[in-house]
C-alpha cells in the first residue's frame, strides 16, 4: 500500500539501517489519554510520531518498525461493550489492510510479544524524552532478552534517539503535507476576518464586546469547516493585554479606540496553522497605532524578503531586528543618546525591551514543530559570544540552511508598556503580526494571507 504513511515508515527504516547499521528496531508510542477531572478525560490528541508515520489517531496504539522496512501495530482489540460508550475501534484484524502495515496486534499482547522482536537486533530506537515511563518499559523488555542469551539470544547493544531520524523527515513538508497546512490556514484566515467584522459590529451597534466573544467566533469558523480542534490555546488580548505575550482569551471589555491581538490557529488532520493579527477594535486605526503596526508590517516584509533557500533560518529575525530597532530609535522608544547608532543598538539588544522574541518556528504536526534550529552539516563549528543583556557566555552554531518544502512563520512584534522612558502616545500598544511560509524554489509562500495585513484593507474589511 503506497501511502504517505507507508512511504515514511519506508524512508524511516532505510535511515535506521544508514545511521545504525543493520539489525535496527524502532518502538514508537502513541500518545497516552489524560483525566481531566473525575470520569472525564481532555479531548485526546494522537502523538506527532506515532501519527506521522501510521495515519492512526486511536489511542492506546505502539508501532513497531525494523530495519528491513516491516511494521507492526499493536492497538486497541474489538471490544463491543467499550465501543458502545467509546465509539467503534479499527482492531488488529482490519489494520494491516487499512493502515498498509505488515501485521497487527491486541496491544494487550504486547508485552509478551515485544521481548521476542527485540531478541537478535542491534540497535533500538525510540523517542528519548517523549513518553514519561517509556525508558524503563523498555529496560523491562531489554531484561527478558537478556534472560534468553544461555539459549542463543542476542540482545540489542545500542540505543538510539528515533526523533534525529523522524525530526529530519518531518521538517521537509511533502505534497499532502502542504496540502493540509494551505487549507488550514484557510480556515483559520476565515475565522481571523469573522472576528474582526464581529468586533467592529458590535461595537458600532453599542454592544458589550468581550475577549470571548472574539474566541467564540473563531472557534465556531474552526469547525464550521472541518477543524478538529484549535492547533493551541488562542490568544484574544485586548488593549493592554496585547503586551502580555502569551496571554489567553479572556473576559476583559474589548474597548472602541483600543487595539485587539488576536493569535490563532486551528489543527486539521494533524497539521496546525499559526497567524497573528493586530487590528482596531472600531476598524479604525489611531495615529500612534497606525505609525506602530507600519513599523512592524515594514519589518516584516524585510523577513519575508530574507525568507528564501540558501538564507540562514536567523536571517528573518536579523531583518526583522534592524527594521525594529530603526524605528525605535526614530520614535523615541529607546533613546539614541545612551544606545549610539543602529549598529551599537542592535549589537546591545537595546530593541529587546520592546521586542523581546525570535521571529519565527518552524510549523508542521506542532505548533512548535521539530527540527533542529542548527545546520547539521556545521555542528561542530562554535562561536562563543557574551549576551549585553544577562552576560550570560552564549556558544553559537550556524543555523539552519532554509531549504524548499520547510514551513515557519514569521512573526515580529512590538510591545509598549507604560514608562517614562517611552512616549506616551505608544503607552500599553501591543502588535504582532504572524504569517506562515512556505520555503519554495524562489522565495516564500505565506499561505496566511486570505486574512489582510495592510492597514487600508484591515479597515475595509472591518467596514464591510
Amino acid at each position: 500500500m503506497s501511502t504517505p504513511y507507508a512511504q515514511r515508515r519506508a524512508r524511516a527504516a532505510a535511515e535506521m539501517t544508514r545511521l545504525g547499521g543493520p539489525g535496527g528496531i524502532a518502538i514508537i508510542p502513541t500518545a497516552p489519554e489524560r483525566p481531566r477531572n473525575r470520569d472525564t478525560d481532555f479531548l485526546y490528541r494522537h502523538d506527532s510520531y506515532f501519527y506521522y508515520l501510521t495515519g492512526f489517531a486511536e489511542p492506546n496504539a505502539w508501532l513497531v518498525l525494523t530495519g528491513d522496512g516491516k511494521s507492526t501495530l499493536f492497538c486497541q482489540p474489538k471490544d463491543l461493550e467499550r465501543e458502545i460508550w467509546d465509539g467503534i475501534r479499527l482492531g488488529p484484524e482490519a489494520a494491516p489492510a487499512a493502515l498498509g502495515v505488515d501485521e497487527a496486534w491486541s496491544v494487550d499482547e504486547l508485552d509478551a510479544r515485544l521481548p521476542k522482536l527485540l531478541e537478535n537486533t542491534a540497535t533500538v530506537w525510540y523517542p528519548f524524552a517523549t513518553h514519561a515511563g517509556l525508558e524503563s518499559r523498555i529496560d523491562g523488555w531489554l531484561q527478558k532478552v537478556r534472560a534468553r542469551v544461555r539459549y542463543g539470544a542476542l540482545a540489542p547493544e545500542a540505543q538510539r534517539d528515533v526523533c534525529t531520524i523522524l525530526d529530519e523527515m518531518r521538517l521537509i513538508k511533502d505534497a499532502h503535507e502542504l496540502d493540509l497546512m494551505r487549507r488550514a490556514a484557510q480556515i483559520s484566515a476565515r475565522a481571523h476576518i469573522r472576528a474582526m467584522q464581529r468586533s467592529a459590529a458590535m461595537l458600532r451597534a453599542g454592544e458589550d464586546v468581550r475577549e470571548y466573544h472574539l474566541d467564540a467566533e473563531l472557534l465556531h469558523e474552526f469547525r464550521q469547516h472541518g477543524s478538529q480542534y484549535p492547533a493551541y490555546g488562542s490568544i484574544v488580548a485586548a488593549g493592554a493585554n496585547a503586551c502580555v505575550l502569551h496571554y489567553r482569551a479572556d473576559k476583559a471589555p474589548i474597548r472602541d479606540g483600543e487595539l485587539v491581538l488576536i493569535d490563532a490557529g486551528c489543527e486539521l488532520d494533524g497539521y496546525a496553522s499559526d497567524i497573528t493579527r493586530t487590528f482596531p477594535a472600531n476598524g479604525k486605526f489611531t495615529g500612534p497605532q497606525r505609525t506602530l503596526y507600519e513599523l512592524v508590517l515594514a519589518s516584516q516584509q524585510a523577513a519575508v524578503a530574507a525568507t528564501k533557500p540558501g538564507a540562514r533560518f536567523t536571517d528573518p529575525h536579523d531583518a526583522t531586528v534592524k527594521v525594529l530597532t530603526q524605528g525605535m530609535l526614530d520614535l523615541g522608544l529607546i533613546d539614541k543618546q545612551q544606545h549610539g547608532t543602529l549598529d551599537d543598538a542592535i549589537a546591545n539588544r537595546a530593541y529587546f525591551a520592546h521586542y523581546m522574541h525570535r521571529t519565527g518556528h518552524w510549523l508542521g504536526m506542532d505548533v512548535h514543530d521539530c527540527g533542529s534550529y542548527v545546520e547539521p552539516s556545521e555542528v561542530g563549528q562554535v562561536s562563543e559570544r557574551r549576551d549585553p543583556l544577562s552576560g550570560e557566555l552564549i556558544k553559537d552554531r550556524p543555523s539552519r540552511i532554509l531549504r524548499p518544502g520547510m514551513v515557519l512563520t514569521i512573526e515580529p512584534g512590538i510591545y509598549v508598556r507604560p514608562s517614562e522612558s517611552v512616549p506616551k502616545e505608544f503607552w500599553n500598544i501591543g502588535i504582532r503580526i504572524e504569517d506562515d511560509a512556505v520555503v519554495t524554489d524562489t522565495g516564500c509562500e505565506l499561505i496566511t494571507r486570505d486574512v489582510p495585513v495592510e492597514p487600508e484593507a484591515i479597515e475595509a474589511l472591518m467596514r464591510a
